[in-house]
């Protein structure tokens, strides 16, 4: 009966008494814990190429950040119509100032950025700030809220001068 079960022991089973039997056992005696490899650790050449790599792939995530948010800038946009009032232009005023602000604190963010990628990184990293950026203008400008027609600057304009004056018609007394 007792060889049966021990066949039908699983292969991950861990018989916790077996190194009880003998109570004078050496450091050196001792058996491996399980997941213990006994291999050498890898060489430092893997490690800085393992290094190099996982740094590429969190500047990567850093840069591609701005341009993950996009679609849901979109969203934003669209919901807030082109009507004038408050929320749509808080809204779209957030969207401006964020990547404004992102690009005026760049210095802790290319930090961050090291490698050979890093100019890539951080150019498209500035770059999608900007569409960002360019996106907010283009919603202001489709609210009606940007200055950009000749009758928004009417308050700067010189009133005509009269080149001609004319009147007529006969005095009645």
């Amino acid at each position: 009966g007792e060889l049966k079960m021990a066949a039908k022991v699983s292969r991950w089973a861990i018989d916790f008494n077996e190194g009880r039997r003998s109570s004078h056992r050496t450091r050196d005696e001792l058996p491996s814990p399980p997941g213990y490899v006994t291999r050498l650790a890898e060489t430092e050449d893997a490690t800085e190429s393992q290094d190099s790599t996982l740094l590429a792939k969190q500047g990567w995530n850093i840069a591609l950040g701005p341009w993950k948010q996009l679609p849901m800038n979109l969203f934003v946009l669209w919901m807030a119509g082109n009507s004038v009032s408050i929320f749509p232009i808080m809204m779209v005023g957030m969207m401006f100032f964020r990547p404004v602000q992102t690009l005026l604190s760049y210095r802790d963010v290319f930090q961050k950025l090291q490698g050979d990628q890093a100019i890539f990184q951080k150019a498209i990293f500035v770059l999608a700030n900007l569409v960002g950026i360019g996106l907010a203008i283009y919603k202001f400008n489709s609210m009606g809220v940007l200055p950009t027609h000749q009758s928004d600057w009417l308050e700067f304009l010189e009133p005509q001068k009269s080149l001609e004056i004319s009147g007529g018609g006969i005095p009645l007394k």
